[in-house]
């Protein structure tokens, strides 16, 4: 990952860099009536998530994480989704003596974790996607609230990515990932958790939040700007500019790889999400005569 080029408003003093990003989110605060929530899972039933929402990905699934995904490790409790990282050791079924890929060659599974996804379900082309959640920073977790490119045939990194919110080592994130000539592009932004006031920081819930329309995405923490992306930087990507088409929503709470050595670390590791919401702008009524 690269790092990008970032903005920030500080006390309304601009800077020609930073106009335009400030004037977008003081837009965004002043037209709240132009977005209509068009889907929303407040997670306020106890017991699984709702099928109709969510489905999800099993299995050790990519960056040789630790964690083996299933659908036992999400529950709804008191109005959260709970996404709970536990160590867990048991055998890997689909260990093969002497296979060739990581997720075959581990004879035992040490963690489980769960990841869900809207894919198919909940798919949405441009809007405001909102969540407040709580995220667990200690050594090994890797939570992320991000989305893909729903479009049939087209894998990633041509499906385009976008991690509203992803933290690991001490870092919170926010990026955008297409590829070029079958090669990854990033633009990628890290801020040190010390920047947001370390551990204390990570005890509450905050809000994060992707402003996305056909010219730009906007990803914002607690209503300030992390990083920003023209679409038009992404119109030579592989198989045409993946932000302009629909993506679905992922819930994961990874283990180990880039989230470091959990070892050491008390469990369970929990990622509690208290909702998830999506927007959509109200086209304007045409004037009357």
């Amino acid at each position: 990952m690269a790092h990008a080029v970032v903005w920030s408003c500080h006390k309304m003093r601009f800077k020609a860099a930073l106009a335009l990003p400030c004037l977008l989110l003081s837009l965004a605060a002043g037209h709240a009536d132009d977005w209509q929530l068009v889907w929303a899972d407040e997670f306020n039933t106890n017991g699984p998530p709702d099928p109709a929402n969510w489905n999800y990905e099993r299995g050790f699934v990519r960056n040789e994480e630790l964690q083996w995904y299933q659908p036992e490790n999400a529950f709804c409790t008191n109005g959260l989704l709970v996404i709970e990282g536990r160590p867990e050791h048991k055998p890997n079924p689909d260990f093969q003596a002497g296979g060739e890929n990581w997720q075959t060659r581990r004879p035992w599974i040490d963690y489980t974790s769960a990841s869900l996804t809207s894919r198919r379900l909940r798919e949405f082309t441009y809007g405001k996607f909102e969540m407040r959640a709580r995220i667990d920073t200690r050594s090994g977790s890797w939570p992320a609230f991000w989305t893909l490119g729903a479009t049939s045939g087209i894998r990633w990194p041509a499906c385009g990515e976008i991690d509203i919110m992803e933290f690991y080592q001490n870092t919170v994130l926010a990026n955008f990932g297409y590829s070029v000539d079958r090669k990854t592009q990033w633009l990628a932004h890290r801020t040190p958790l010390a920047e947001f006031g370390g551990e204390a920081w990570s005890k509450d819930f905050h809000i994060w939040t992707m402003l996305w329309d056909k010219k730009q995405v906007d990803l914002l923490l607690d209503g300030k700007l992390m990083n920003h992306l023209d679409l038009a930087a992404a119109d030579n990507a592989d198989h045409g500019n993946p932000f302009h088409r629909p993506a679905y929503i992922i819930l994961n709470q990874a283990i180990g790889a880039n989230g470091g050595d959990p070892s050491s670390t008390k469990f369970p590791i929990r990622f509690e999400v208290d909702w998830v919401r999506v927007y959509q702008q109200v086209k304007p009524k045409p004037a009357g005569p």
